[in-house]
């Protein structure tokens, strides 16, 4: 016996539910398969201290319209910060704005009042001398710190994109594929002539990012209802047949196997490698699994932290003082999360997790360290007994390797892509963030959708690149 089934969606994270909701708005039945007891993937609920929280990814970029539309679309509502942010430098422990337009660290106005409080008057008359650089210089750069150094010079990304990209995606900008962080931008930069006027023109006016009402996890939470989800099932292996049958097992010895004309498999890339293992033509390459991330919420009673000594929270610059690499006030940031919570009552995230970073290290934070880097960074005494609650999350691969660090990614992006009724999405393909693997994830779905003979299982048409996403400003 089989279980037949139009389209097959291997793993229950963002990726693999906003694909399975394409599939389903486009007419389809999908069956999602999630080896663990929920669903959300990074995005995930928590109560700490008798308060709803999101103990995984507490926002989303505002830079392209796909997650905010898709909130709409299934009746949620977003909001945007209530404060804006700061770096953190150390040194004396300056705490300055980020600058108002700016995309991973990178300035629209290199002379603004923000970036010079940052970097210093002669970083930012270095910086903008991009103006007057020959549009092709920098243009195919590979990393992010080689496009900065090139465009805006070294002081620049030391001081401001560094602790941006570091806090972002914890990864230093040499580790990081402009093409992967900001897809896009280096074409802007010739069209525009200047990595200032590209950044102008890819980012929004107004707020960078936003939140679902409520909590990020609610919208994991109303995507799992567009199909049917069997959590607790592990997919062992994936066949293809002649004929480009996709033949799924699972782990249920009671179960048959599924069998389908399209397959997503939206779980990590080590995962994908071995399920594809004996599939694709060729010899498949093994993928580095990410390094790990602990993120620390802390509830506290601290009415001194009324003031929002922080604004929404602070990015960590290199070489401070404390090991948190960012901090989140978050009922600071989110007017919604406030009037949930009693007076003199805050909810505050630390993250820690870096590339390169020992993950012994790593592993060993806890809720007191982390509430002396808060009290560090907040310049406001906190005793061990203002904590109300906490709670700590241990992600052991939670940042994938990047594209920069992994060359073996885009070939076998390829082969995928040219492979009928197959598709993969998730953080290690699409980057860090909600807004990127919902893009990318969108994308795969409509890949297998479209294009003569797609929707009878036939090769789909493939017009929508692979690397077309955006990972977020600040997630």
């Amino acid at each position: 016996m089989t279980d037949e089934r139009e389209a097959v969606v291997v793993g229950a994270g963002m990726g693999g539910l906003t694909a399975a909701h394409a599939l389903a708005a486009a007419g389809l039945r999908p069956l999602v398969l999630e080896a663990g007891d929920r669903v959300g993937g990074l995005v995930q609920h928590a109560r700490v201290g008798g308060i709803d929280v999101d103990a995984g990814a507490e926002s989303f970029a505002l830079r392209r319209p796909e997650v905010a539309d898709l909130v709409a679309r299934l009746g949620l509502e977003h909001a945007t910060p209530a404060t804006a942010s700061t770096i953190w430098l150390p040194g004396g422990g300056r705490a300055l704005t980020t600058p108002t337009r700016s995309l991973l660290g990178i300035p629209a106005d290199p002379l603004g009042d923000d970036v010079v409080a940052i970097v210093g008057p002669d970083a930012a008359a270095r910086a903008a001398a991009d103006l007057s650089l020959d549009p092709a210089a920098g243009a195919e750069a590979v990393s992010l710190a080689e496009l900065v150094t090139v465009r805006m010079g070294a002081d620049l990304l030391e001081r401001l994109v560094r602790p941006v990209a570091r806090g972002i995606h914890g990864a230093d900008p040499e580790n990081l594929a402009v093409d992967a962080v900001a897809p896009g931008l280096r074409g802007a930069l010739v069209t525009h002539g200047s990595l200032a006027a590209a950044v102008a023109a890819t980012v929004p006016d107004g707020p960078a990012v936003g939140c679902v009402v409520g909590g990020m996890w609610r919208l994991p939470a109303a995507l799992a209802a567009s199909a049917e989800v069997r959590t607790g099932t592990r997919v062992t292996a994936v066949e293809r047949e002649a004929d480009g049958t996709w033949v799924v097992h699972v782990d249920d010895d009671a179960a048959p196997p599924v069998r389908t004309r399209r397959l997503v498999l939206a779980v990590p890339g080590p995962e994908t490698v071995g399920l594809l293992s004996g599939v694709l033509p060729g010899e498949v390459p093994e993928l580095r699994a990410g390094h790990p991330i602990v993120q620390v919420t802390l509830v506290l009673e601290a009415p001194e932290l009324d003031a929002a000594p922080l604004g929404s929270g602070a990015l960590v610059g290199p070489d401070a003082e404390v090991r948190t690499k960012a901090l989140t006030h978050a009922t600071a940031k989110w007017a919604w999360l406030a009037r949930t919570t009693p007076p003199g009552v805050h909810v505050l995230r630390l993250s820690y997790g870096r590339a390169g970073e020992d993950p012994a290290a790593t592993e060993a934070v806890d809720a007191e360290l982390a509430r002396a880097d808060a009290q560090a960074l907040l310049g406001v005494p906190l005793a061990p007994a203002q904590v109300l609650d906490s709670l700590r999350v241990h992600r052991p691969l939670g940042l994938p390797p990047s594209a920069a660090a992994d060359p073996a990614l885009r070939p076998l992006l390829e082969r995928v892509r040219a492979t009928s009724g197959l598709g993969v999405c998730g953080a290690w393909v699409a980057g860090t963030g909600v807004a990127a693997v919902v893009a990318q994830a969108e994308q795969e779905a409509r890949r297998l959708l479209e294009g003569p003979g797609a929707r009878d299982g036939s090769t789909p048409g493939s017009t929508s690149p692979l690397s077309a996403v955006h990972p977020p400003i600040l997630d």
